[in-house]
């Protein structure tokens, strides 16, 4: 994460001041006061079901045999619920119905947080631009990771008793 170095308001270079017990930078400024508070991103991610099995995606960024759920920032004036419909549709090519929230989880790593949704979807599938490949897994066949989406995935397992 690249780190903001000037005021988005009247661009004097920011300094560390300690508030409310952390450090943030703030703009040195008595007539501005502008403080980058680095709140976390939300992104959705979509768990997608897809003629009974999960679809895992490899973005063309990722190392080589790393897979994840289907994710995306949620655009302005969107609802998470719509911003993971698109995703699906963007990503995968595949129209989706949105069955159930599954958690909202903390990606410190990242300073995002996920919002995870079970969508089932319908179609063919035709990768989006950001995709390496897709890997279609039957749901007993899942193993979640232990970061980012990987705890969505555990929690929509164990509420089917599959781990």
């Amino acid at each position: 994460m690249a780190q903001v170095k000037y005021c988005s308001y009247c661009a004097q270079e920011l300094c560390t001041k300690y508030i409310n017990g952390r450090d943030y930078q703030t703009c040195p400024s008595k007539n501005c006061g502008y403080v980058h508070w680095d709140n976390p991103l939300p992104v959705v991610a979509a768990l997608v079901e897809h003629e009974g099995t999960v679809l895992l995606a490899r973005n063309k960024a990722w190392p080589h045999k790393f897979f994840g759920l289907i994710t995306g920032f949620i655009e302005k004036g969107e609802s998470p619920e719509n911003a993971v419909l698109r995703e699906v549709r963007e990503e995968l090519g595949l129209e989706g119905t949105l069955e159930n929230m599954i958690g909202v989880y903390p990606y410190y790593e990242l300073n995002q947080l996920i919002i995870a949704y079970h969508i089932s979807a319908r179609g063919k599938i035709t990768m989006g631009n950001e995709l390496a490949e897709v890997s279609s897994i039957p749901p007993e066949k899942l193993r979640p990771w232990e970061f980012g989406t990987g705890y969505a995935l555990r929690d929509w397992l164990t509420r089917r008793k599959l781990i």
